[in-house]
């Protein structure tokens, strides 16, 4: 039997659940200007808002079996940010839906960390989260959404075999984003 909360391994990368001690570099992440342009507003975050949204992520994998990685190098034990599933209730007119997202710490940045992390998280999504979820609750359709200047992101994305569905703006802020799609027929015919 899988574990209700799984650990996945990349080439690099150690994908596991989150701990408390994860706390201070994710704080440390939150409070960087330029990580945060991007994300929601482009305000920083707290080291209350972080802690608060800690909970939430581990409150996410009981409900749903699925959710946002502690994403920490496999050789040094660092912690270079997070990737995974969440539900992107902040963009109503694409509901439901669950969104493959990341955010990593600038220093992690180039590395190719996200896409590397990324590829697991959808096999992840589209094999084992698949296989264990009912027929009528199994992950169909991933989305990923970035904002429209984040050209990071957005080859990230393009390099995951996701596809353009549409630009549209967050209803809370007005921030342009852009929605990218794959279906899990599109990644198992690619695959």
């Amino acid at each position: 039997m899988t574990p209700r909360h799984p650990e996945l391994r990349t080439e690099r990368l150690r994908l596991r659940q989150w701990s408390e001690a994860d706390l201070d570099a994710i704080a440390e992440m939150d409070a960087d200007p330029d990580v945060m342009r991007y994300i929601g507003d482009g305000s920083t975050g707290t080291r209350e808002r972080t802690a608060a949204a800690l909970g939430r992520v581990r409150a996410a994998w009981d409900e749903r079996g699925h959710g946002l990685f502690a994403a920490e190098e496999t050789a040094t034990g660092e912690l270079v940010g997070w990737v995974g599933l969440a539900v992107p209730a902040f963009l109503p007119e694409i509901m439901p839906a669950v969104e493959i997202g990341w955010r990593l710490r600038r220093r992690s940045w180039g590395r190719g960390y996200a896409t590397e992390a990324a590829r697991e998280v959808l096999a992840f999504a589209f094999g084992e989260a698949e296989a264990k979820a009912e027929a009528d609750t199994r992950l169909e359709r991933l989305v990923s959404i970035c904002h429209v200047d984040n050209h990071a992101s957005l080859r990230v994305m393009t390099k995951l075999g996701m596809t353009y569905d549409r630009t549209t703006r967050v209803p809370a802020h007005g921030q342009p984003v852009r929605v990218m799609a794959l279906t899990r027929e599109e990644y198992h015919s690619s695959a």
